[in-house]
């Protein structure tokens, strides 16, 4: 889904809102009422569709670029291949950053005579195979975009009535990721809007396995269900996670044209949403609150570690969003921070959960491979605090000591159990706790 001029659905605008007031209005507190595994089954789910679920291609959370939250439409074979030398050269992409997504706006208006979706042959002379073939030689992945309405977001075609003809050509063009949005997608009568959205994103699902290729699977499903009820977004959010490997909930992550408060206010947002769908992970299965801003003018260097901690405890994919090819050093340290990287990546593939909550604070932890966990202490506010949890209310084990790393500062401290730091405005001090037996 896209902020963009062009016309959208209908959408409550709740950007602002802080995770309290989100809790408080009810819209995301019943997912804690029950686990993953207990949820009841969607009209039509039987047993022979949950034994067709999409094979596990990503059994970490997906790392890589995407140009849309910085470039929009603006973009060009240039500004792709350019973008990903840097990925290459800054060595991100040694660190996990494998995949390069091209979203909207990289086809013509019009399908061939023979019904093929046709690159803008302005925008990318060579096509997009030239385009996936440049980025394997680099030894990154080839990403695309598709919608499965008549129309995507910006009003290029999209797939419906087309899914098996685009899935070939994106496995022709050697596609390693596709994410596919839901805008433009008409409910016929007699039909609800979950069974249309279920049964296009099924058909493509379907149309996938059957190229042969391997093609980790992005489904946008649940960000158009996100106002329409806790139950109906829940649902829809369960069977995302048999159709494909990973899933966008909500809104939009803000866009580079935005303010930086606004950023921050989208930030914000998409982290109190995504913070109460750990029920709905698995490893292998992931929550995607979307883009990772750092870069983005307007943030602060704070703002930036603040929700790359966040997303790596919540084992949320890490995509970057911005002019790579002009970073700057501290926001390629915010994105290559390798002991943040490994939170997220961590094999145990599980999304952290809020533990503890108060005004202006969030305290989250994540189980680790080996007996460790992530814990990341959230200041929301706009001014310092004082943020205090224990070993135990984070879910470790009785220990004689506990050793404290901050994963931004490198510095490591102990403590009998007590957790307690001082956390300025709209950071996030994110320890990896290692218990000394």
């Amino acid at each position: 889904m896209h902020s963009s001029s062009a016309p959208r659905p209908p959408r409550r605008t709740l950007i602002g809102l802080s995770t309290a007031a989100l809790c408080a209005a009810g819209a995301l507190s019943a997912t804690a009422a029950f686990p993953a595994a207990a949820l009841p089954a969607t009209a039509g789910e039987d047993g022979a569709r949950a034994a067709a679920a999409y094979p596990n291609l990503a059994p970490k959370p997906p790392m890589g670029w995407n140009n849309w939250s910085y470039y929009m439409c603006d973009i060009n074979e240039k500004v792709i291949l350019g973008n990903a030398r840097a990925l290459v050269k800054s060595g991100l992409a040694a660190k996990g950053y494998d995949t390069v997504t091209v979203d909207d706006c990289w086809m013509s208006k019009q399908r061939d005579a023979r019904g093929n979706l046709v690159p803008d042959p302005a925008r990318f002379p060579r096509g997009m195979a030239y385009v996936g073939r440049e980025l394997h030689r680099m030894g990154l992945k080839f990403g695309i975009y598709e919608d499965v309405g008549n129309l995507t977001c910006e009003k290029y075609p999209g797939s419906f009535g087309h899914y098996q003809q685009d899935a070939d050509l994106f496995a022709k063009w050697k596609v390693d990721y596709l994410k596919m949005d839901g805008c433009n997608l008409s409910t016929a009568p007699g039909k609800t809007k979950e069974r249309t959205y279920h049964d296009a994103y099924r058909a493509v699902s379907r149309a996938l396995r059957n190229t042969g290729r391997d093609i980790v699977f992005s489904v946008s499903a649940p960000a158009y269900f996100q106002y329409d009820g806790d139950q109906v977004w829940h649902q829809v959010i369960r069977w995302s996670s048999q159709v494909g490997n990973l899933w966008r909930e909500g809104r939009d992550i803000a866009v580079e044209k935005h303010s930086g408060a606004k950023k921050w206010s989208s930030i914000k947002y998409n982290y109190a949403y995504n913070a109460k769908l750990a029920p709905f992970q698995r490893p292998g299965r992931w929550n995607d609150p979307d883009f990772l801003l750092a870069g983005d003018s307007g943030l602060s260097t704070r703002q930036m570690q603040s929700q790359m901690s966040l997303w790596a405890v919540m084992a949320a994919p890490l995509i970057s969003s911005t002019d790579l090819t002009k970073i700057s050093p501290a926001a390629l340290k915010v994105l290559g921070n390798r002991d943040i990287i490994a939170v997220d990546q961590d094999p145990k593939g599980v999304q952290g959960r809020v533990v503890q909550q108060g005004t202006g604070y969030d305290v989250l932890s994540k189980p680790l491979q080996g007996g460790d966990h992530a814990v990341a202490l959230f200041n929301s506010g706009d001014s310092a605090q004082t943020l205090t949890t224990t070993a135990k209310a984070a879910g470790l084990p009785q220990a004689r000591a506990y050793e404290l790393r901050d994963l931004n500062t490198g510095r490591t401290t102990r403590t009998a159990g007590k957790i307690s730091v001082r956390v300025p405005a709209h950071a996030t001090v994110l320890y990896r706790v290692h218990p000394r037996r």
